[in-house]
């Protein structure tokens, strides 16, 4: 006896279920570079557990920095409608339930064409303004630090990067989520073991990534 087929959800009207969807951001002029190093490990990770992700890869998409009139926020107009680009960009973010931003630390910042992504991208009325906030669940910023962690925690370096993320950019955008890892030493100062060093670089962005998903994917769970 043949056993019953499901009905199909869309023959009933219903929408299909969602899926659980990350979008890794990034960048670095070089793909040869450990930054897309540890891109494609968190890629490869977030892979394998079957959701969908979506890889930004800003050089390779020769994405333009520059803010010019036509996304400059209107203060008093929330749905000021910008530029197509910009339109589309935005609606891939927030079509995230988590995103990962990787990036080598420049001046104690952001890379130009990344704090150029931001500027342009989540802007004012589309994740922020007019009582709007970013759709997304959680982010998670991995930085490739070319010094060491003291030197960066006796300067409050580390401090300044998590509180600008986490706090400035993040959080004003409604994601209280949000954590900042920075991956100390990337030139490899003084290390004896390279490939061990580096290795770790990787073990720690399958980490982050692993874990993300797991505590997300485990709320999602617990609601339904």
């Amino acid at each position: 006896m043949n056993s019953p087929t499901k009905p199909n959800p869309l023959s009933l009207g219903l929408e299909a279920p969602r899926r659980f969807r990350a979008q890794v951001v990034w960048a670095h002029p070089r793909t040869d570079s450990l930054t897309a190093t540890v891109v494609r490990t968190v890629v490869e990770e977030l892979g394998l557990t079957g959701i969908e992700v979506d890889e930004l890869d800003l050089y390779r998409e020769q994405f333009d920095a520059s803010l010019r009139e036509a996304d400059e926020p209107d203060w008093s107009n929330p749905d000021k409608p910008y530029s197509r680009e910009v339109m589309d960009y935005a609606k891939r973010a927030n079509a995230a339930d988590v995103v990962f931003f990787v990036f080598p630390i420049w001046w104690f910042s952001l890379p130009a064409i990344l704090k150029g992504y931001i500027d342009r991208v989540w802007n004012h009325g589309l994740f922020y303004g007019g009582g709007r906030k970013a759709k997304i669940q959680k982010i998670r910023w991995i930085g490739l630090a070319g010094e060491s962690q003291e030197f960066f925690t006796k300067r409050d370096y580390d401090k300044l990067i998590q509180h600008h993320l986490n706090i400035g950019i993040a959080g004003f955008c409604g994601v209280s989520d949000s954590r900042v890892d920075l991956l100390y030493n990337a030139l490899g100062t003084g290390v004896g073991d390279a490939p061990l060093h580096y290795a770790r670089f990787q073990e720690r962005a399958r980490e982050i990534a692993r874990t993300a998903l797991d505590q997300t994917l485990g709320q999602e769970a617990a609601c339904t």
